[in-house]
């Protein structure tokens, strides 16, 4: 009996932990990789697509920060294509009800910056940077949530061609830092 009683404890508080990772205050930092290729075939092509993010929650289940964007494809003899972005994302957890696996939510995301693609051969676009799309978070512990999300982007501007869009399935790692846990360990750092 008091291993039960020990056992539905630890459990009650990991759930508890699982709901606090996206609470206001908190912070998430992470990366979301879109495409990774290593060609092994003489003249193949190296390919990645990082997409690096910081953000605050201000109130639960909503976080504010930026975003950073590098894409690379390069391929021996044909030059390299290059895509960038540096902007504001939001993000914005659903109801913990909709969810169909447990210790997991769907969001949200929408972002807006300056962004550009610069293709080794064809047309480039450089300017405003639009996206947004769905994504779905499975948190490993409670401060660690590996993703999936599908996002449209699109970039308006200005260059050889004046739009650019595409349809991005990516997937991700985010770190939940509670902000008391953060500050704590900044002020361990100055002293």
């Amino acid at each position: 009996m008091k291993k039960l009683f020990t056992l539905m404890i630890v459990l009650q508080s990991v759930i508890i932990e699982a709901k606090s990772q996206i609470q206001a205050g908190n912070v998430m930092v992470g990366a979301d990789i879109a495409d990774f290729n290593l060609g092994l075939n003489e003249g193949s092509n190296f390919s990645i697509f990082l997409d690096p993010k910081l953000a605050y929650f201000f109130t639960d289940n909503l976080a504010v920060g930026g975003y950073l964007k590098f894409g690379l494809v390069t391929s021996k003899g044909a030059g390299e294509s290059i895509d960038y972005g540096l902007g504001l994302l939001g993000r914005y957890y659903l109801s913990k009800d909709i969810n169909v696996v447990r210790n997991s939510r769907f969001f949200v995301e929408a972002n807006a910056g300056i962004e550009g693609t610069n293709p080794a051969s064809g047309e480039n676009t450089n300017g405003l940077g639009l996206g947004f799309g769905p994504g779905w978070t499975y948190f490993l512990t409670p401060n660690v949530g590996l993703e999936a999300l599908i996002k449209y982007n699109g970039i308006v501007g200005f260059g050889e061609r004046a739009t650019s869009s595409n349809l991005l399935l990516s997937v991700g790692f985010q770190i939940y830092i509670p902000s008391a846990k953060l500050e704590r360990r900044l002020r361990e750092a100055t002293n």
